[in-house]
């Protein structure tokens, strides 16, 4: 299962000496370039200013209020359908303006047949939940029910966390396209699409982290309901073909507050309700990971940068493998071979509150790390 925010490919990119990119497609009309020249001047002081590849090209010298800089260029290249791109080169600000990729319109209909598709596939998965304690959900509908709004709570929280993050920095995105997948969990998760790139890290980080941070709170509540949910029987009254698997600590933690008994020979047999919250929390794991499109690899991205994003991937991997989770370890490979777009401004730095709320993030990755996972 994955759950991952997708962001944009606006431009076919090629890359020259100075590895910046540029679209190899509708190359700026050189006619506009006295206008746009005007416009990034309002905003910056131009060293030096050339027209390279097709693409008006700026040396800048950043001041203090450059990230407000930028962000007010944005919104007035908007209106010309340009946009700004601000990279380190050789240790030199440089700023070049491209024109605005077009967008596929958006069709909600897919999302709501995609809804409508995962709701009946977890329902389904709920049921046969259910059916494996009839002593204790007598009514296997009601489970079902229970366990599809507690997996969509989770896995819907997340992606809106995504989404409001998206709306709060002017970033282009859908609404959640949601996966059905097979029993016992019924979904592969949820995506948005980005449509437009972020337009700094501070944005980049908010992108990443808002959605696991809800869906992290959402899963932790949905555990806490489940394991209240969840009866305690004696080990030898387990029910027949009854799997085991393991928890995370957090899950234990809710265990011994709400529910374990002193008696060691005692077992948990989850309530679907409990399972739900057991695999959004394994979601908010390996959304974590500081490794390619994962959410953990855009606030990697905007605190570290993309070189040490590359080394952060090859640790991904090497968790992955650790832990047991094959299925994702070949996922995320494929992602790393895609190389991540970043920010529109990529040299401006990341807020020191966000870099302070890192550790926030490593805390809710360590109380959600479930090792050898097994989805029986």
């Amino acid at each position: 299962m994955h759950n991952i925010l997708i962001p944009p490919h606006p431009f076919h990119y090629r890359f020259n000496m100075s590895d910046m990119p540029i679209p190899t497609e509708q190359l700026f009309d050189i006619n506009q370039f006295e206008r746009v020249s005007s416009i990034v001047e309002s905003e910056f002081f131009v060293e030096e200013k050339l027209v390279e590849h097709g693409v008006p090209t700026f040396y800048v010298k950043l001041g203090n209020d450059s990230k407000a800089a930028f962000l007010r260029l944005i919104k007035k290249f908007d209106e010309m359908k340009l946009l700004p791109l601000l990279r380190r080169i050789n240790d030199r600000p440089v700023l070049r303006v491209v024109p605005k990729p077009t967008t596929k319109p958006y069709r909600p209909m897919i999302n709501i047949l995609l809804l409508l598709a995962t709701i009946g596939a977890t329902y389904f998965s709920g049921y046969f939940l259910s059916l494996g304690l009839p002593e204790y959900i007598p009514n296997p509908y009601v489970g079902a029910a229970e366990f599809t709004v507690a997996i969509l709570a989770i896995l819907g929280a997340h992606e809106m966390g995504h989404k409001l993050a998206a709306n709060k920095h002017g970033v282009e995105a859908t609404y959640p396209y949601f996966i059905p997948g097979l029993p016992p969990i019924g979904t592969f998760g949820a995506v948005i699409q980005q449509k437009s790139l972020s337009p700094n890290k501070d944005a980049l980080f908010d992108l990443g982290a808002s959605g696991p941070v809800i869906g992290f709170i959402v899963a932790a509540v949905v555990t806490a309901v489940g394991v209240m949910l969840s009866p305690v029987v004696p080990a030898s009254q387990m029910p027949p073909n009854t799997s085991s698997i393991n928890v995370p600590i957090l899950f234990d933690l809710f265990i011994a507050m709400l529910k374990w008994p002193t008696n060691g020979n005692s077992v948990l047999l989850l309530h679907p309700v409990a399972f739900a919250g057991w695999v959004g929390m394994i979601v908010t794991m390996l959304n974590l990971l500081p490794t390619g499109m994962l959410d953990g690899g855009h606030t990697a991205r905007s605190l570290l940068g993309e070189r040490a994003l590359y080394v952060l991937t090859f640790f991904s991997l090497a968790v992955l493998l650790v832990m047991g989770y094959w299925l994702m370890f070949f996922f995320v490979l494929f992602l790393s071979f895609y190389r991540h777009p970043g920010p529109l401004d990529d040299v401006s730095k990341l807020s020191s509150g966000r870099k302070v709320f890192v550790f926030v993030l490593i805390a809710i990755f360590l109380l959600s790390v479930v090792p050898l996972a097994t989805i029986f």
